[in-house]
């Protein structure tokens, strides 16, 4: 996440889902009568999303899976119904929380960038400054501590900040943003990889499954999105009319 708030897209998100290959999913579209105004990919087993876009509202919500006290199982709702409610409404609607597992949502506007985080206890808020920020299971790693964003953090820095224009391939668009945010040619099994795959002890495979960038201007709300993370020629700009059609289900590699 990258805030700047005085430039021409003051806030800029890289969003990549790890996920069980298996889950099965569809790409972003207008899937929710519900909030028709929102755009995501569709997790098909609980109906929800990991990240979702208001185009006419230039906000962006992003959801993480956190540390802390699971919600009973009786009474637990999905986690992927909230991004959905807080692109919708601009904030982290007024729901009882103890219905969900931990979690932190990233909320992204025009007017800044807010962080919640729920340990299944207590919640926690905070106001994101401008810089680039990684959020990650355990929170916003402040003090870049993990590989993963010890590496990639000053890339994305460094990397020149988009400038926004209409139309144009992801490549033209987001120009040096995008090598790091397709994972900088990294093996997947290095331990600072952002994008990684890893089979587990009884035979699944838990890997990232597709990679999302969203800037932020206003002028509009771009959202580019990687469905295949090992092949960067994927990359194409979802469209944020109300015009087309929901794409297929897309199959689940093993």
């Amino acid at each position: 996440m990258s805030i700047e708030p005085e430039a021409g897209t003051p806030v800029l998100l890289a969003g990549v889902r790890d996920e069980f290959v298996t889950r099965p999913w569809m790409s972003p579209d207008r899937h929710w009568p519900a909030y028709p105004g929102v755009i995501g990919g569709r997790d098909l087993e609980a109906g929800g999303t990991w990240l979702a876009a208001d185009p006419a509202g230039r906000r962006v919500a992003a959801l993480l899976n956190g540390e802390g006290v699971a919600a009973p199982a009786g009474r637990r709702r999905s986690r992927g119904e909230l991004p959905l409610l807080a692109a919708a409404a601009g904030e982290l609607p007024p729901v009882d929380l103890s219905w969900y597992d931990p979690f932190h949502l990233v909320l992204g506007g025009l007017d800044g960038v807010r962080l919640w985080g729920w340990d299944g206890v207590t919640l926690a808020e905070e106001k994101l400054p401008a810089g680039v920020h990684v959020i990650v299971n355990s929170g916003w790693d402040r003090g870049a501590s993990r590989p993963r964003t010890a590496w990639f953090q000053p890339r994305f820095a460094r990397a020149a900040r988009p400038a926004w224009t209409t139309g144009g391939s992801s490549e033209r668009f987001w120009g040096e943003w995008l090598d790091p945010a397709s994972g900088a040619g990294m093996p997947w099994d290095d331990p600072r990889a952002l994008v990684m795959r890893q089979r587990l002890a009884d035979g699944r495979v838990f890997a990232s499954l597709s990679i999302t960038l969203v800037a932020l201007a206003e002028e509009g709300l771009r959202y580019d999105f990687c469905p295949q993370p090992d092949d960067p020629a994927t990359w194409h700009e979802i469209d944020t009319s109300w015009s087309r059609p929901a794409e297929p289900v897309r199959r689940p590699r093993g």
